[in-house]
């Protein structure tokens, strides 16, 4: 499976349980219900005028007005936005972009998820996690970045990324999905991490933001 259809197959399923959970539900995304998180994957795919302030702070409030502006649509209408993907001449649409999708539709699939009670984790797949294990690296290196001790992802075959170098050493083992999620700022992930106590509390602490 190619990481295109991974990411199709992200975004039809989150797009199947915003429209059963309705507008009005919690994420993970700070203060954000699912409208406003629907909001957010719409103005990134469909208004490149707006979608760079969701990382350059300068930009942000233009995006925040733009957002805004969106989530006042038919939810039921945006979902179907969603659904249909990025139109032909949204940057988001060029292949390189595509893979960046399996990040973002399977965070976001997650934020919606583990905002509901009773969560679990996912079972493992193949496919899905060999392309988040390869992207897991790269975000790592970003959000762990001020960690004052070393930082290594494992997963539980053993195969590892090695994000942080430091004086001391911690280790983070889970599936390569949780650990995406920890590296990504969320605490609702199963991970084990592993290191002396004083470290392993620094790093669990850790502002994970890009």
């Amino acid at each position: 499976m190619s990481a295109a259809q991974i990411a199709d197959a992200e975004r039809r399923d989150l797009a199947d349980l915003l429209l059963r959970l309705g507008p009005d539900e919690p994420t993970l995304c700070g203060g954000w219900t699912t409208r406003d998180l629907l909001a957010h994957l719409i103005t990134r795919e469909r208004r490149p005028d707006a979608a760079p302030g969701i990382l350059i702070p300068p930009l942000a409030s233009w995006t925040g007005h733009v957002q805004a502006a969106v989530a006042r649509g038919d939810f039921g209408e945006l979902v179907a936005t969603l659904r249909s993907g990025p139109p032909f001449w949204s940057p988001m649409a060029l292949p390189p972009l595509r893979a960046v999708d399996v990040q973002e539709f399977f965070i976001h699939h997650e934020d919606v998820r583990r905002a509901q009670a009773g969560w679990s984790p996912r079972p493992p797949d193949e496919a899905r996690d060999r392309t988040i294990w390869r992207m897991v690296g790269l975000l790592g290196r970003l959000t762990y970045r001020s960690s004052p001790v070393a930082v290594t992802l494992r997963r539980p075959d053993g195969e590892e990324h090695a994000v942080r170098s430091g004086p001391r050493t911690v280790i983070l083992t889970g599936e390569p999905g949780e650990l995406l999620l920890h590296a990504a700022g969320r605490d609702e992930c199963v991970v084990h991490p592993e290191g002396e106590p004083a470290d392993v509390a620094t790093v669990m602490a850790l502002d994970r933001g890009l």
